[in-house]
């Protein structure tokens, strides 16, 4: 039994200590700013739709996680259209965020989390 909860608690060490690691913004919002402002980046809000009823950046395109996920019924055209930009993304907490930015990166894109909400929307 001791080697169970050892083994649980390696696991879920591990999974705290990744989660944490992804929700740090990987560029600060003046930085984020700056590039948007010169038209070499975009901003994307990974939230699902029901959460945007509760406020979205001004120009943000509005592409679920789940999305990007699954199907890129969205996603597919928007990557096409911005391919060579700067993907800045954020989320709730800068979570999401993180997780998108890594699979897109994974991908050969240059997508950065761009933190949480509480930035961005005003």
């Amino acid at each position: 039994m001791n080697w169970f909860l050892l083994l649980f608690s390696g696991v879920a060490a591990i999974f705290i200590i990744r989660t944490l690691i992804l929700a740090r913004p990987g560029i600060s919002a003046e930085q984020a700013r700056a590039v948007l402002n010169s038209g070499a980046a975009v901003l994307v809000d990974v939230r699902e739709a029901g959460e945007w009823a509760g406020g979205t950046a001004r120009h943000a395109a509005l592409l679920p996680l789940s999305d990007l996920r699954g199907e890129r019924t969205q996603w597919r055209a928007f990557l096409a259209k911005h391919k060579g930009k700067q993907l800045l993304l954020y989320c709730r907490s800068g979570s999401r965020s993180g997780m998108a930015a890594a699979q897109l990166r994974r991908e050969g894109f240059n997508a950065v989390n761009a933190g949480s909400a509480g930035i961005w929307v005003q």
